[in-house]
């Protein structure tokens, strides 16, 4: 691991800023960038790159929920009933990472990253939405003002069950790989439960700061968190996030998918080019 300065603190913060633009304009958090920038690019050891991306998720879920607060595109009750599933998860997956090699660690996460990409491009033309402003959402759904068509949408919950599976499956991943849990849930929300992707990108980042904590303490625990790093990661993540939610108020939703599978496809192939190592 390279030691800390200055020069390397800077360096992570222009990385922090890239992965927190691009975390907070898709909802996944910026750990899905950042883990294989410090893994493979600065030589990180994994479990110290994921012990530094999940307090960049925790920097991330706060600035992303502060700034949607009052748009209605998180739907808070929603998010606080997985988030119950999520933690448990994240809990369990602090504790397997310890145990786990980083070529094992490596393949599994380019193995999500993938399976992720194709989830999104497979929904292209999906948009979950209900134009009647009047319709009922029901218990657990929503509307919200939609900048895209300029209206204001309603949408239904489906398959609450695969959605409470998939919240733990994704607290499990983002402590074991050090990235936000929005990489499956955002995913899962929009693909088969009936969300809008702003609303589903918008909940898992209020929910990711709960699920990124519970992993970071037991990595924290073990002393793999460097906090001089993770503060400059954070900064960086702060000022990212502004600006990748001022970009994502107003870009196409198609896009986004794209811009979402694009950039997981190419983390997906690094990570197992240095998995097979």
């Amino acid at each position: 691991m390279p030691a800390v300065s200055v020069t390397l603190a800077l360096i992570i913060f222009t990385a922090g800023t890239i992965a927190g633009s691009l975390g907070a304009l898709l909802g996944l958090g910026g750990g899905v960038f950042l883990v294989p920038f410090l893994n493979l690019v600065m030589g990180f050891p994994f479990t110290v790159a994921a012990a530094i991306s999940l307090t960049t998720v925790i920097a991330t879920s706060s600035t992303v929920s502060a700034g949607r607060a009052g748009k209605q595109l998180i739907n808070m009750r929603l998010g606080m009933l997985l988030e119950v599933a999520t933690a448990a998860g994240s809990f369990l997956g602090g504790v397997t990472a310890q145990f786990v090699s980083q070529s094992v660690l490596q393949r599994l996460f380019g193995l999500v990253a993938a399976i992720v990409a194709l989830i999104m491009l497979s929904r292209l033309r999906r948009r979950n939405v209900i134009l009647d402003p009047n319709a009922d959402p029901g218990l657990l759904g929503g509307r919200y003002h939609e900048e895209e068509s300029g209206c204001t949408v309603t949408y239904h919950v489906k398959r609450l069950p695969l959605a409470v599976v998939a919240s733990f499956l994704a607290g499990n991943v983002s402590s074991l790989l050090g990235i936000g849990g929005g990489i499956i849930k955002v995913p899962v929300l929009n693909a088969w439960c009936g969300i809008p992707l702003r609303a589903a990108a918008a909940t898992s980042a209020f929910m990711i700061g709960v699920t990124a904590t519970a992993g970071a303490i037991i990595y924290y625990g073990r002393g793999q968190l460097v906090p001089a790093l993770a503060g400059a990661a954070c900064l960086g993540v702060q000022l990212g996030s502004w600006g990748g939610m001022k970009f994502g108020a107003a870009a196409s939703s198609k896009w986004l998918k794209i811009l979402m599978a694009g950039v997981l496809f190419i983390v997906s192939a690094m990570m197992f080019m240095r998995g097979g190592r």
